[in-house]
C-alpha cells in the first residue's frame, strides 16, 4: 500500500476495524451490512460470511444510484446509499442485519446511511 499504511488516520482505522470484526459476524439469519467511506463515494455490501458471498451491494457508481436524480452533498448521497440497499435487501426478504461501520466514526456520511437504511425497514 506504500504510504498509506504508514498514516496514522489510516492505521488507526484498520485496529478499529480489527477489533469490530473480532466481535461481529454476518450469519444466515443476520447477514452482515458493511460500509466503505471514500472521499468522493460510499459503499454497502450486505454480506454472509458463512459463505463468504455478498448477497447485496449498492454504491453512489450503481446504476440504481444514478437513476434516483441529482443529490445535494455527499452525506445526502450516503443516505440515499441506505434506502438503496435497504430496498434491494428487502426485495430478496433480508430484514435483520448486523452494522458493521467497518473502523469509521459513527457520524456524518456513515449515520446517514444507517439512518435511511433503518428507516427503509433494516433492522440493525
Amino acid at each position: 500500500m506504500g504510504s498509506a499504511t504508514t498514516n496514522p488516520r489510516y492505521t488507526a482505522r484498520l485496529r478499529r476495524k480489527k477489533r469490530i470484526r473480532k466481535k461481529i459476524e454476518g450469519v444466515d439469519e443476520r447477514p452482515r451490512l458493511t460500509v466503505f467511506r471514500s472521499d468522493k463515494h460510499m459503499y454497502a455490501q450486505i454480506i454472509n460470511d458463512l459463505t463468504g458471498v455478498t448477497l447485496v451491494s449498492a454504491s453512489t457508481l450503481t446504476a440504481d444510484f444514478k437513476d434516483m436524480g441529482p443529490v445535494a452533498g455527499k452525506v445526502a448521497a450516503a443516505g440515499r446509499v441506505g434506502q438503496l440497499i435497504a430496498q434491494k435487501a428487502m426485495a430478496q426478504g433480508i430484514a435483520k442485519v448486523v452494522f458493521d461501520r467497518n473502523g469509521f466514526i459513527y457520524h456524518g456520511r456513515i449515520k446517514a446511511l444507517a439512518d435511511a437504511a433503518r428507516e427503509k425497514g433494516l433492522d440493525f
